[in-house]
């Protein structure tokens, strides 16, 4: 009959200083299926690191090691955890529970990693719990039980997944001798089974309730009896390849990794907090960034609409401040109408300007006068308060009438609503007010100057003295590119004139120069806040590297009963994104605050919470929680099992 365990000249050293330990020294052993035997020894006599290779918690370093005719050296990391989870038990001195978990959550734990269903491990850890004595005991959590409870706890976490080999390291160490014969006397009725159990003693008279005693000192056996006759070997570890995950399993594994984390995180309520401090105050920058930056970049753009886009103007000269009297007359009305015909031009304003006093009564002030078509108001997004523009008989007829703006009807008429049909002087012509036209505000400020308005042909003629004007604002018909029309416009001036007296200045390209100002300007505040995010994402990865030093212990447990490196890599990712998703909502919600605050000293400004900025907060948050998560998680699952069970 093929032994269960069998080892071969197997040795085990460790590096110390500039060379090795060697803790075993050429162990060679076999243990039938059934047997109760028991390993004992002195401290430091290497009966412990026995146990930790037999339980394929560590590997020999040297020599072999079967289980039912198996060489565990030719399995993989995640194939061992598989023994473990599968067939064998573990019941440690010190109990290693998990602290923060109920007594049935702590015996389910291994048939979490088995991908037990919730209601049939929940099942078979009552029965268990309920086996061993512990019925009423079940919602306690460890520190609320006595020594021997916990023990048997842990005996009843060894049997959640069958447990065919039960190892048993100093079982009743921390026990008094009442609770020790109480685990005793299970560990005999679990051999009676049909269990496999191996005790690991330095007590003679607990390893003589044994039915093998396998004496060990400095690394070598000095005395064993001979195997029994045990029972044919139960344990199948045939390597097989693994049968593809389906993804129900996969779905089952991850639910059960987050609702550990969530156990995790709200265990340690303070720690996660502090740890999602810096995620909150980062996301809340970057949303409010984003949100506020683009009712800002919309303000502007709508000022700019209003002067008017999609509009040319046209100066005499060859630039702004170009005061050359050869060019000051370079603009004609005939150039206006020719302008007009074209077939791209929607309309074509004219504009004569000069300043000039305007008068009514005994107040008298400074104003600037400008000649205008009717179109001039649309074309700047300017209404009225009251009355209106010329019309085409008014234009033609050189009309003495007169368009104000709020300002110079605050100055003329201080204590009159209404103010259409007054007539005032405008330099030395009387012209009746027909409109008060109100200048749209804007975060750019409005003018103080006085301004007043009147029909070109009036301005030329009667006003100004002058056959020429000042400048022509062209409106490009909608869907004609302005950069097309910019270029033809000069063209047909440069024929008309025979040279370039004239210059343009196209509105849609302030409009563009505006955006991509304001998109710079967003774009590094954005990064200065993305700044704070990644300071708060690396808090997150400190103070999860610091979780993992303190949790070494319970990443050693749960890679005892069959937790795969894998298993645990999800679990430490899983918390960092929760931890970095919950900030991210509780940095959204703060991001609101502000921008509820904002509206109301702001209210012109348009503060809303876009699908994108709240898409924006969740991608950074997810990201954030897998990039500065990572490090630690992986740190986790590459822990050795037997050295993280020995920290404390």
């Amino acid at each position: 009959m093929t032994p269960l365990l069998e080892l071969t000249d197997v040795r085990r050293s460790y590096p110390s200083g500039d060379g090795d330990v060697e803790v075993l020294k050429g162990i060679s052993l076999t243990i039938n299926a059934g047997e109760m035997v028991a390993i004992m020894g002195a401290s430091g006599s290497g009966k412990s690191t026995l146990m930790n290779i037999l339980g394929c918690l560590d590997k020999p370093t040297s020599g072999s090691y079967r289980i039912a005719g198996v060489d565990v050296g030719k399995l993989d990391a995640d194939a061992l955890a598989s023994l473990r989870r599968e067939h064998f038990g573990f019941i440690f001195q010190r109990y290693h529970l998990l602290a923060h978990l109920t007594a049935e959550q702590n015996v389910e734990v291994p048939a979490i990693y088995a991908g037990l269903p919730q209601q049939a491990r929940r099942r078979r850890a009552l029965e268990l719990l309920t086996r061993l004595g512990l019925e009423n005991r079940v919602d306690y959590r460890p520190g609320q039980l006595s020594g021997g409870q916990q023990q048997r706890v842990s005996i009843a976490r060894a049997l959640m997944n069958g447990g065919q080999v039960i190892l048993a390291d100093e079982p009743t160490g921390a026990l008094d001798s009442h609770s020790g014969e109480e685990v005793m006397e299970t560990l005999r009725q679990l051999c009676a089974r049909g269990h496999t159990v191996v005790i690991v003693t330095h007590d003679p008279q607990i390893a003589a309730q044994a039915q093998r005693v396998i004496e060990i000192r400095d690394g070598e056996i000095i005395r064993q009896s001979a195997p029994g006759e045990g029972v044919l070997s139960v344990v199948n570890i045939e390597r097989h390849a693994p049968p593809a995950s389906s993804w129900r399993q996969a779905l089952s594994r991850f639910r059960e990794a987050f609702a550990m984390a969530g156990l995790a995180m709200a265990a340690n309520k303070m720690r996660t907090l502090l740890t999602m401090l810096g995620i909150i105050i980062g996301i809340a920058s970057v949303v409010s960034i984003v949100v506020v930056g683009d009712a800002a970049k919309q303000l502007v753009l709508e000022d700019i609409r209003a002067i008017g886009t999609n509009t040319i103007d046209i100066y005499p000269g060859k630039d702004f401040g170009d005061d050359d009297p050869g060019f000051q007359q370079a603009l004609k009305y005939d150039d206006m109408q020719a302008i007009a015909q074209q077939p791209w031009v929607s309309s074509a304003t004219p504009s004569v300007s000069k300043n000039v006093r305007v008068r009514y009564g005994n107040i008298d002030a400074a104003a600037s006068a400008n000649g205008v078509s009717s179109q001039y108001f649309n074309v700047y997004g300017m209404t009225f308060s009251e009355g209106g523009t010329f019309n085409d008989r008014q234009l033609q007829g050189q009309s003495q009438v007169v368009v104000l703006d709020s300002n110079t009807k605050k100055q003329l008429f201080p204590n009159k609503l209404k103010v259409v049909g007054e007539v005032i002087l405008v330099g030395s012509i009387p012209a009746t007010v027909i409109g008060v036209a109100e200048e749209k505000q804007s975060m750019f400020g409005s003018s103080k100057i006085l301004r007043v308005w009147l029909p070109y042909t009036t301005m030329t003629s009667r006003v100004a003295g002058q056959n020429w004007l000042n400048s022509i604002t062209v409106r490009v018909k909608d869907g004609y590119d302005s950069h097309t029309a910019e270029q033809q416009l000069n063209r047909l001036l440069e024929l008309r004139h025979g040279k370039k007296d004239f210059f343009t200045y196209n509105m849609d390209g302030l409009l563009k120069t505006a955006e991509n100002t304001t998109r710079t300007l967003q774009l590094f505040l954005t990064l200065v806040a993305v700044i704070s995010l990644v300071v708060g994402g690396i808090g997150v990865m400190n103070i999860m590297l610091v979780s993992v030093t303190e949790r070494t212990r319970e990443i050693g447990i749960r890679m005892a009963v069959g937790a795969r490196a894998g298993d645990v890599l999800q679990q430490f990712l899983i918390e960092a994104v929760m931890v970095c998703l919950v900030g991210g909502a509780l940095g959204m919600g703060l991001s609101m605050m502000i921008a509820f605050i904002l509206q109301l000293f702001l209210p012109g400004w348009q503060i809303g919470l876009s699908p994108l900025a709240l898409l924006t907060a969740f991608m950074c948050s997810t990201l954030t929680g897998v990039i500065f998560g990572w490090l630690p998680a992986r740190n986790a699952a590459r822990l050795s099992p037997v050295d993280a069970l020995s920290r404390e």
